[in-house]
Order: structure tokens, then sequence, then C-alpha cells
């Protein structure tokens, strides 16, 4: 459109002369930028832009357009994070660029042919791969090979598709090539770095290295890993320096936390201040293979730990750290009293009085997790206003015997801004009303609780900065429980709303949603027996400050819902729902349109068997989500429809 009227003001130039040409710039906007302001003033005002901004400039006007492919060429960031690009798409918009400090990409949709592109630029800082499942491990060798200068590597998932491979050589090449690294997540299973010399490639990596995470790594390679840390922090090692002089921060995924694990990590690690360990046993430990009140013992040796994660995931069996009770946490908190984190889950011999000694001896925590814990109760919370804590997070998963009286106890904590409460069976309304003075508060989950809409009342009176609400399997909470919550001013904020599996919601509690028009950027009404077609109408249709239809959402599950048949597929086709890129539906509605619904909206992610949807890794804090007044998503706009251009224009795109 913007190009069909430049022609037709450009005819009427020719036909009018000057006096028509003045005129014609005095009442079109869009025409003759490039004489109204210096091209140079354009380009500082481009080169302050992020990509999506840039994308909206582009679509603007030709001269526009121009000017942000060229914006591109010297941008010093690249993240591309809320769609998944092709590679046609990433030789379009990832040009040759020698100032390029940072990419972030969701690389789900690009093989071993954009290696190339990705490891480009010299430059490179930071670089930060999701969902690399279709990249071999020949991308740590181009890294290795192109990028010296990367102080930052993230990737996740690599190769875990195609039975492609990773080796170890690949990851030697990564940390010899790459002697500046600073920060090193390997996000998937590195066993297939398994090797007999893997832990003495480490002592040649970085020396600046402070941070380092493995999604899971073998015990035994772990193993050798530490020993050889232990072995150079000997005294009389003096000729070969120490591996991971400076390491500060290690995350890892285990087969089993041990008392030895512990002992090898004070030993061999006495710079760390983060440290985040996770097990998942698929057998019952024997106390060989074990944490015990022994192990406890060990952390923060050198009083330099800041934040401690332990967590057994239940992901294969129900299991515990049965070997621990109140006395090893007595003595780890003796030597932990600098802990500003804490998190432990599956501690489930341990009572009120190992959780009450955490919190009165560490004066500095700030954030509080415990999950599984069985015998967690109101006690743990009796005098903490007597306390000098200043709790910001605090997460209290599984923990059953809490009820009403604690929450109102641990609301003495004002300055609390994330609240986690899933699955705490006998908390009530009561618990939601000692919330309501919390002005700080913008997390609060819920799922499971034994709320009613009475709770949503006390809430929507609240005057705190509510941004993400989950009621997930609330199962008394019915339509009303929507006008209730957003009668008030707390609802307002609300970006991020899940009322999946509630049995009593139907199509008039979306009704009364829609009718807010409150931008929510994600919403989940997965598994509703009484949601049907006219919850999708009804958001389809809902307009936010004059945006196109349904122009907020970002993500929308209605998987499983009973009631949503085949023709609610058709208000997902344009103009409805711009922004959407991830919608979690069931598959065996129509095979076909599903099909059909994926090649017309590519740059949407849709779910069918479902898997709970989500990055994970945006942050609305960023401020990504506030563009509602932009009637149509410029990205989109610009990735699709691009070939419209002149030829001219695509000369530049090349």
């Amino acid at each position: 459109m913007a190009g069909w009227r430049e022609d037709k003001v450009e005819a009427r130039l020719h036909a009018g002369g000057r006096v028509g040409r003045e005129k014609n710039l005095a009442s079109d906007p869009l025409f003759g930028m490039e004489e109204r302001l210096p091209s140079a003033v354009i380009a500082t005002i481009l080169s302050k832009l992020d990509l999506r901004s840039l994308c909206a400039a582009s679509a603007s006007c030709r001269y526009l357009r121009s000017c942000a492919i060229h914006a591109l060429s010297f941008t010093p960031s690249f993240h591309l994070l809320e769609i998944a690009p092709t590679l046609d798409l990433l030789r379009t918009l990832l040009l040759p660029n020698p100032y390029l400090r940072s990419l972030k990409l969701d690389c789900s949709r690009l093989d071993d042919s954009s290696i190339g592109h990705l490891a480009r630029a010299s430059s490179l800082q930071e670089l930060c791969l999701h969902n690399c499942e279709n990249l071999s491990g020949r991308l740590l060798v181009e890294l290795g090979r192109k990028c010296p200068d990367l102080r930052s590597v993230y990737l996740s998932s690599l190769a875990e598709h195609r039975k492609l491979s990773v080796l170890y050589s690949e990851l030697k090449e990564l940390l010899t090539g790459c002697l500046h690294l600073e920060s090193l997540s390997l996000l998937f299973d590195v066993a297939e770095f398994e090797h007999p010399e893997f832990a003495q490639v480490w002592a040649t990596a970085s020396d600046k290295l402070t941070s380092l995470e493995f999604g899971y790594i073998p015990m035994s390679m772990l193993t050798a890993l530490l020993v050889l840390a232990v072995e150079t922090r000997q005294p009389s090692c003096v000729l070969r320096p120490p591996v991971f002089p400076n390491l500060q921060k290690l995350c890892l995924s285990v087969d089993y936390i041990t008392d030895v694990l512990m002992s090898s990590l004070s030993i061999g690690l006495p710079s760390l201040t983060h440290l985040d360990l996770q097990d998942a046993p698929i057998a019952e430990p024997v106390q060989s293979s074990d944490l015990t009140n022994l192990g406890l013992q060990h952390i923060n040796q050198h009083g330099m730990l800041k934040h401690i994660s332990l967590i057994r995931s239940q992901e294969f069996l129900f299991t515990y750290f049965r070997r621990v009770n109140d006395l090893g946490i007595l003595l780890m908190s003796d030597s932990c009293a600098s802990l500003e984190s804490i998190s432990l889950g599956g501690f489930c011999r341990v009572t009120d009085t190992g959780f009450r000694a955490i919190i009165h001896s560490c004066s500095n925590l700030r954030k509080l997790r415990i999950s599984h814990g069985s015998q967690l109760t109101d006690l743990v919370f009796h005098d903490i206003s007597a306390t000098s804590l200043s709790l910001t997070h605090v997460s209290l998963r599984w923990c059953n015997l809490l009820t009403n009286i604690g929450i109102k106890r641990l609301s003495f904590n004002t300055d609390l801004t994330v609240i986690d409460l899933r699955d705490c069976r006998n908390l009530g309304d009561e618990a939601l009303e000692s919330l309501t003075h919390l002005h700080k508060l913008h997390t609060l989950l819920l799922d499971g609780t034994d709320i009613s809409d009475k709770a949503l009342s006390f809430l929507g009176r609240g005057r705190f900065p509510l941004s993400s609400l989950s009621l997930r399997g609330c199962k008394k909470l019915t339509d009303a429980c929507i006008p209730l919550l957003f009668r008030g001013s707390v609802g307002h904020g609300i970006q991020m709303f899940d009322l999946s599996r509630i049995p009593n919601l139907s199509d008039n509690a979306i009704l009364s949603l829609a009718k807010t028009r409150i931008p929510i950027v994600e919403l989940r009404i997965r598994e509703c027996p009484r949601i049907g077609d006219t919850s999708v109408m009804a958001l389809a249709s809902m307009q936010v400050e004059g945006g196109s239809f349904g122009s907020s959402l970002h993500l929308l599950d209605i998987f499983d819902c009973d009631r949503i048949t085949p023709l609610a597929f058709r208000w997902f086709k344009k103009p409805y729902f711009p922004r959407l890129r991830w919608l979690g539906v069931t598959g065996c509605l129509n095979r076909d349109m599903v099909d059909a619904l994926v090649r017309s909206r590519p740059f949407v992610h849709v779910a069918c068997r479902g898997e709970e949807l989500g990055n994970g890794f945006w942050d609305s804090s960023f401020g990504w989500y506030h563009h509602e007044e932009d009637e149509l998503d410029e990205l989109e706009q610009w990735l699709l429809e691009g070939e419209d251009a002149s030829d001219d224009e695509g000369d530049i795109m090349v």
C-alpha cells in the first residue's frame, strides 16, 4: 500500500511541477523523508533500534525499508527469539556485519546448512541458540575457528534430532579456539563427549570461565573432571595450573547427588558462589550413592556461596533425600549464613525445625524455594515477623501441611514479588485475603489450591502490579471469578493468565474476559470441558486500544477443550490473532485443517499432542509486549510480504 501511494504521488509531482511537489511533500508524511531528514540522522536513529523496531520502521515506506536493511549490516545485537527463522529468512536478515556482538536465535527450523551464517562474525561476543536439535557438533568447530572473541555461549538441545553426532574433538575445538569464554551453557546430554581425555581438555579452557552449565553429565565424566580439579589444587601440584581457577557458577543435572560429589566440589572449586544441582534417580539410591547429613557439612566451607539449589527430581521415580534430616540442615545453616537464595526439593525427613534454622540463620535470604516438603507446616513462619528477613521470592510447592495461617504469617514480608503455592491443597480463600496488602506482588501461582470465587474477589481488591496469575486446577472456581477479579485495578496488568483444568469454567467466563479488553499476552484454558468455539470467537474479536482483532495474544492453549470444533480454526486465519506465536489445539479434531493452518501461519508454533507451550526465555519485563498500538505484527508482515516489494528493493535485500 505504501508503494502504491508513493507511485501515485510521484505521478502527480511530474504533472504539477515544483508547486505541486511542495504541496504533496507537506501533505504526505510517507514521501520525501530522505529530503526532510539527513541520512546521517536517520541512520543514527535506526542504529538505536532492536530488530523488531527495525522491521516496524521498514513497513512504513520504501526509503525506511532500504535504511532498515542497511542498518542490519552494522547493528551490534541481533535477537530473534519470538519466531524460528528459516535459512532463507536468516540469509535475508543476518547480513555480514563486522560490528555484531550479540546473536540470539530460535534454531528449531535450522540445520547444518545455516552454520556458516551463525558462526560468521569474528566480532561475536555473545551467542545464545535455543532448540538446536537439527544442528550437529560441527557448530562447535566453526565457533572455535571463526569466533575467537566469544565471551558467552548458550546452546540447548544440540544434535538431539536425526541421530546427529556431537564429538569430543568438536568440544576441544570450541574450548581451544575461544580462549576468552566467561560463560558456557551446554544444555544437552554431554555424554556424547565421553573420551579418556575429557577431563584434561578442560585444562585448556579459558581461565576467565566463571559460569558453567551442563544439561546432563554422567557421574563417570563428572568424577574424572572433579578429580582433576582437586589434584590441581593440591600444594604438591605446582607445575600444573588449576582447572577452573575462577569458576563461580556451576549448574549440573546428574544421576545422583552424593556426599563424595559435595566434598569434591568444595575442594576443587573453592570460588563457587552459585551451585545448582539436580538429580533424577532411576532407582532408589543406596547409601554410598546418596546425600546424607555428612555431605551437607561440605557446603560452603570457603564462605563464598550466595546461592544453593539441591533438587531431587521425581521425573523417573518417586524418591527423596531420605538420609538427610534436621541435623544435616542445622549443620549446613551454620556455614551458610551469607546465603541469599536457597532451593531445596525432596527433603522429606526435614521438619519445621530444620527449615526454621535456615530462616533464622540466613539474614540475607531473599529467595526461598522448598518443594515436596512433606513435613513443613505453619510453624515454619510462626515468628518470621521477629526476624530481619526481607524475602522477595517464595515457592512452597507440594507442601500439603501448609494452611492459611502459615501464609498469613508469611505475608508479613511486605517486599514479596513472587509467590508460588502450587499444589498446596489445604490453602483456601483466607490465604489470598492476607496477600492483598503486598504492594509489590507481580507473580502469583495457585495451581491446585482450594480457593473459590471469593478468593478472586479478595484478589481483585488488591493494589499490587500483578502481571502473572495461574489458577490451573482450582476446581471450586466458576465463571463468576472473572468479573470479580477484574472489578478492581489489580487485574488490569495481567499479561499471563492460566485458567486450565477448571471444570466449571465455560464460554461465559471467556466472554467476560474479552469484554475487559485487557492486553493478555499468554492465555491457557486447556482441558476445560465447557470451553468451546464461542471462546475462540470472543478472543479473536477482542480489540485492545484500537488494535487489530486479538492483537495482544502471543500464546493461546485450548488443548483438549471438549466443545472446540473444526469451525474454530477459521478464526486463526489472518487478520485474527496477528501476534500469535504459540497455539495449542487437539490435533485429532481435523488434521487437514491443522496442517493448513501451519502452512498459512508458518511463524506460529502449533502443538497438537498436549505438550506445554512457551519458550521460557521470553521476559515481558523488557517491554517486548508493549506494541498494542500497531495494527499488524510488523515483523510477520515484513517477513511474509517482503516478496511484494519492487525489484530494486529485492536487490537491496540480497
